[in-house]
């Protein structure tokens, strides 16, 4: 697919005064990167065997079984190093917030998943993740660590309200649209995608399987959230998003590429103007993180906190 899709942060008009930092994109995309982790959560129930000592058969090739210890195994070696790494951080996190005395409102989870869902610089391959209470408990993990890094750095008024001066359409919020799409060669295979679609087929598994576009085909058709005339995205694309309904599917739309795309919105959220003082706090913690002579991840705190784990590292 063309780098529209992800590259979509406009160019700052000329004389502009270019902001020390526009979005949170730095321990976020860590925190918030382990896009499978709710299904893994999921199966460890369903992943037990049913019959003590009688391997159980999932799959077979030729006449070969795959048993469900095997495919439990492989599970663990490709993503169970960085679920756990991720559930102990947050653990981690939870007790420097005790023992610090922080708490994070859901007012500021609420406002960093709009400023995340809003941001021009790719960071909504963030918020991949499937299940939404798991999302806000990743925010919040992440807030809980800028709050211990930066409790002590102190950041003068006047600079705070000038950045929000300087960057005040920054947190003025439109409606977003999660957005799903199939890229294919012409408006033909786009009409025979479509009355797939009307059948039954799902909008995921046909992306998967008939976009051209692979980046996007291996995520659902995924791209993450996209405002109505939204700059850096295809035109039309922009313009149609809008007008989808939830759970519906666009008529083929041609691409500035020369392809061809059908586009479907899983989801809306509202758009909302943040006022000077609902993003007093998150400007200061930018601001002060700044100030910080290197990044700081929650593995830091692990020794602090006798955290242990199973890879013994």
């Amino acid at each position: 697919m063309s780098s529209s899709y992800n590259n979509r942060r406009p160019a700052p008009p000329a004389g502009a005064v270019k902001p020390k930092r526009h979005l949170k994109t730095k321990p976020v995309l860590m925190i918030i990167g382990v896009l499978l982790l709710f299904n893994i959560l999921w199966f460890i129930a369903w992943l037990i065997p049913n019959e003590t000592g009688k391997a159980e058969k999932v799959a077979s090739v030729s006449g070969e079984a795959i048993t469900r210890e095997e495919w439990l195994a492989s599970m663990e070696e490709q993503h169970g190093r960085e679920a756990l790494l991720e559930l102990v951080n947050e653990k981690v996190m939870a007790t420097a917030a005790q023992d610090y005395g922080i708490e994070v409102s859901d007012k500021e989870i609420d406002l960093e998943l709009a400023l995340v869902r809003s941001s021009r610089d790719g960071t909504e391959a963030a918020l991949y993740t499937v299940d939404d209470a798991r999302q806000r408990e990743k925010i919040k993990a992440q807030l809980i660590l800028e709050k211990v890094l930066t409790k002590d750095v102190v950041i003068e008024k006047e600079e705070i309200k000038a950045f929000y001066d300087d960057n005040e359409s920054l947190y003025d919020v439109k409606d977003s649209y999660r957005t799903r799409i199939i890229v294919l060669n012409s408006s033909a295979e786009a009409e025979e995608t479509i009355k797939e679609l009307e059948k039954g087929s799902s909008f995921e598994a046909t992306a998967r399987e008939r976009s051209i576009d692979s980046a996007t085909g291996n995520l659902g058709g995924d791209i993450g959230y996209i405002s109505n005339g939204e700059p850096g995205v295809d035109a039309n694309i922009a313009k149609a998003v809008s007008k989808v309904e939830v759970g519906g599917w666009s008529s083929p739309l041609p691409l500035e590429n020369g392809k061809t795309a059908i586009i479907s919105v899983t989801e809306k959220v509202n758009g909302q103007t943040f006022s000077y003082e609902d993003v007093e706090g998150h400007i200061n913690r930018e601001l002060a993180l700044e100030q910080l002579p290197q990044a700081v991840t929650p593995e830091a705190f692990w020794q602090e906190f006798d955290a242990e784990w199973f890879y013994g590292e």
